[in-house]
């Protein structure tokens, strides 16, 4: 169309490599080859074969032993790289794990045996160190967030026991999440099979952007989508392991999910935007004056737009630190002081709701497509729930209900509507015809189901 100009590409100034043979000499020698090795239990006395007096097995088995009782030791094969001159050396977890001996293959044949100073399986990364009488070869860590998709990287490796193996590719994708809260993952179409794991995706500056950690394949062999966890997040994790032996991450103590547009508009929030809490455990968060029901905005310095952001950010976090907090509550913004404390990893127990049932209440009752009752003995023990569940429990639910659509079942706890404990039916119908006239389109219930809580936006204009 006239005055409409095509899509193009700025033409300022770009590196397209005639060859990656500099890079490639520059820093292969600072990248390892690491055998491990796990010993695996002798078999049990009940495996021995009965040989009877005389058999001509009978000095075969005394002489060389039963082969099933000897101790069987399994290898594998993967890679790291060097980041210190002194010999402090990265790659994945699950290349180490469990093994009982981790021999390290330098670039030049040299063999060295490694320990285990840290390790973190929440990214996958571990740390090693080896003794060397002289100076190592070492690579140094990148900004992964300046990395472009289209970029060109270079990834070097062990695969398949080839060793010292150099592929290229780009960046394909990035901030992809595979396995947890922490992962940030870059994706790339350098070719990445199994033993390179643990090797560096460098950047053309040479510096290392990403730890190579898995590749999505239907027959195990690279098709040209491989994943390598992004140095925002290993360079810290490595800072913590050789200063701590161990990972030191802030923790915040809420469970929380991410706020849809029917969650929104049920709260009165602008935008769907930020993490809602579900549930606040003792911690500091609870100590901070934080309720299930308000919606992180922003954590310190940083806006939060999700769940996976906040856990980052408080991740990052100094451990003891005050921290400023938004939360939209009630239809308005809070500031709330909270003090970082250091994760943990066991889940706290949520703490029961003290709302009292009505006993006036009906039994049951039918409301937007579910039939909820209140909480006895007989359903109690027909669910088996324990006696500290309070709430509404679901009996049914319509399959053309909303509720239905947004995963309500049979057998859920409802423990709160519009962010208020609610006991009965009565009550329940109470809060949805206020909000209806309010003019609010949905309200917000909390759901438990298994002791885990999340919020679901149900829809009253159907």
């Amino acid at each position: 169309m006239q005055g409409e100009a095509p899509l193009s590409v700025d033409p300022g100034p770009r590196f397209v490599p005639e060859s990656f043979a500099g890079l490639s000499d520059r820093l292969s020698p600072a990248v390892v080859n690491i055998t491990t090795t796990t010993t695996i239990a002798e078999a049990d006395d009940s495996l021995r074969p009965m040989i009877p007096p005389g058999s001509p097995f009978e000095d075969f088995f005394r002489d060389f032993g039963d082969p099933r009782r000897q101790q069987q030791r399994s290898n594998a094969l993967g890679s790291g790289f060097i980041v210190s001159p002194d010999g402090f050396i990265v790659t994945n977890n699950h290349v180490i794990d469990s093994a009982d001996e981790i021999s390290i293959e330098l670039f030049h044949g040299d063999d060295l045996e490694a320990r285990v100073i840290g390790r973190d399986a929440r990214t996958d990364i571990a740390l090693l160190k080896v003794d060397s009488d002289q100076p190592l070869p070492f690579v140094e860590f990148g900004d992964s967030d300046a990395a472009h998709v289209g970029d060109w990287v270079l990834a070097i490796g062990n695969p398949l026991g080839q060793g010292f193996s150099v592929s290229a590719g780009i960046v394909s994708a990035r901030n992809r999440m595979l396995q947890g809260s922490y992962d940030d993952f870059i994706q790339t179409d350098a070719a990445i099979n199994r033993g390179n794991s643990g090797g560096p995706l460098f950047d053309m500056n040479g510096k290392v952007i990403g730890v190579n950690t898995a590749i999505l394949s239907p027959n195990g062999g690279s098709i040209g989508i491989g994943f390598a966890m992004s140095s925002a997040v290993v360079s810290r994790v490595v800072d913590q392991l050789r200063d701590f032996g161990e990972t030191r991450r802030g923790w915040l103590g809420v469970r929380i999910q991410n706020v849809d547009e029917d969650m929104a508009e049920a709260m009165g929030l602008p935008a769907a935007r930020g993490a809602v809490v579900t549930d606040v455990p003792e911690g500091p968060a609870l100590a901070g004056g934080i309720k299930s029901g308000d919606v992180i905005l922003k954590f310190g310095d940083a806006d939060v737009e999700d769940t996976r952001q906040l856990v980052r950010t408080v991740a990052d976090t100094e451990i003891g630190k005050t921290v400023d907090v938004v939360v939209f509550r009630g239809g308005k913004e809070e500031t709330l002081k909270v003090e970082v404390g250091l994760l943990e990893d066991a889940t706290a127990a949520a703490t029961p709701d003290n709302a009292k049932p009505d006993a006036a209440a009906p039994a049951d009752q039918a409301i937007l497509g579910m039939t909820v009752a209140v909480l006895d003995d007989q359903l109690r023990r027909q669910f088996s729930l324990p006696g500290d569940v309070t709430g509404l429990i679901v009996t049914g639910v319509e399959d053309s209900a909303d509720a239905f659509t947004k995963g309500v079942r049979e057998g859920d706890i409802i423990a709160e509507v519009g962010q208020e404990p609610v006991a009965s039916p009565k009550e329940m119908q109470a809060r949805i015809d206020a909000a209806e006239q309010a003019g609010r389109n949905s309200i917000l219930l909390l759901v438990r189901r298994d002791g885990q809580p999340r919020f679901v936006a149900i829809n009253l204009t159907n």
